[in-house]
């Protein structure tokens, strides 16, 4: 078999793992950040402490907008339902968190990279940029509507 050949395989069964491994990193990290927010909304009082601690501003209405975007954005992640701008929100969210929760990581991010990477927000912020560069993938509903609004069209 020739490399070409080999490679052109190789393609079609990557293309063909690309929306079963978007819908599992949709679904397992959707709820992950919907159960996260939905702790922070049902401990509210002591989400804002802790951001309080952490010298965040208006400890209690950012406590409030963090648990409602993981919430939110974690029931619409699964679903592949405005799937970008709720990736777009949920990555933000977890730049925020490494940099007020874990910023001496981000600071030595290439003196200690496994630190970096075993922080908490990490593979919260990965799989969100995942979503957000790749899309929902074709097993979803922003996919649905597309291809309805493309039916209408023609």
């Amino acid at each position: 078999m020739s490399i070409s050949r080999l490679n052109s395989l190789l393609n079609t069964t990557a293309d063909w793992l690309r929306n079963p491994l978007l819908l599992i990193i949709r679904l397992f990290w959707g709820w992950q950040f919907a159960q996260t927010g939905w702790g922070k909304l049902m401990n509210l009082n002591r989400t804002a402490a802790f951001f309080g601690d952490l010298g965040i501003p208006l400890p209690l209405v950012n406590a409030l907008a963090a648990g409602s975007v993981e919430f939110l954005g974690g029931l619409l992640l699964p679903l592949g339902l405005v799937a970008r701008p709720a990736a777009l929100a949920l990555g933000f969210t977890m730049v925020v968190a490494y940099l007020t929760a874990d910023r001496e990581v981000v600071l030595a991010v290439f003196r200690a990279p496994d630190d970096f990477t075993s922080a908490a927000p990490f593979l919260f912020l990965f799989a969100s940029l995942l979503v957000l560069a790749f899309g929902p993938g074709a097993w979803s509903v922003d996919a649905w509507r597309g291809r309805k609004k493309s039916a209408a069209r023609t």
